[in-house]
Parts: C-alpha cells; sequence; structure tokens
C-alpha cells in the first residue's frame, strides 16, 4: 500500500509561497525549496519596515516643522516648548501639512508658541 502523502494540501501550499515569491531574482521564483526561505525572509523585513516606516515619517515631518519654523525666526525645539506652554496639542504630522498646505494658519500658531515662550520666560525672570 503506497504512503498517504496529502497531496492536495502540499501542492496548495507550495503554490502559495512560489506565487508569493513572483518576481524574485533566479530559482528564488522557481523553486520551491528556495523560494520558501526567500519569502520567509521578504515576511520579516515585510513586518520589521512596516514598523520603521512610521520612525521615517515621524523624521519628515520633524524636517518640514523645523523648516517652516526657521523661516518663522524660531527653532524646532523652541517651538515645541511653546506650543507645550501655550496648550496646543497638534501632533507632528498635522503641523508638518499645516506648514506646507496653511502657511498663514501654521504662521498663526508659531506667533501663539513664541508669545506662550515670552510669557514663560517673563514668569521666570519675575
Amino acid at each position: 500500500m503506497p504512503r498517504a502523502t496529502n497531496s492536495p494540501a502540499s501542492r496548495k501550499r507550495r503554490k502559495r509561497v512560489l506565487l508569493r515569491a513572483k518576481g524574485f531574482r533566479g530559482f528564488r521564483s522557481k523553486l520551491f525549496r528556495y523560494a520558501k526561505d526567500a519569502v520567509r525572509k521578504a515576511m520579516t523585513y515585510e513586518y520589521r519596515d512596516r514598523k520603521r516606516r512610521k520612525g521615517q515619517f515621524r523624521r519628515l515631518w520633524t524636517q518640514r516643522i523645523n523648516a517652516a519654523v526657521r523661516a518663522e525666526g524660531l527653532t524646532y525645539s523652541r517651538f515645541i516648548e511653546g506650543l507645550k506652554a501655550a496648550g496646543i496639542e497638534a501632533d507632528r504630522k498635522i503641523l508638518s501639512d499645516l506648514a506646507i498646505t496653511d502657511a498663514a494658519a501654521f504662521s498663526a500658531i508659531v506667533a501663539q508658541a513664541k508669545n506662550a515662550l515670552e510669557a514663560k520666560a517673563s514668569a521666570v525672570s519675575a
């Protein structure tokens, strides 16, 4: 009696891996043994880079805010300090978008941050 190999399930599993490896170079897209490893590694990178992308965007937003704030005569760190002092709770994504799309609104926020910094400085000196 021949041994049972569960062929339909095995074929389906291998086909699924080979479909995910489509577009890989050489035998990494053709042979199951190598495609399996390539797909596993690709999935690892995929998971890691989904997390990494969030940090990259945050750095981009920070750079954009910094550039816009320096045009107003303030540094990024002083601006963030001013926002906290003024009680403005806007995240970096929103601030970055405002700096690009609505310069007038961003200038108003910067002015509020400057006023809060001045008030804070006068409170400390008094």
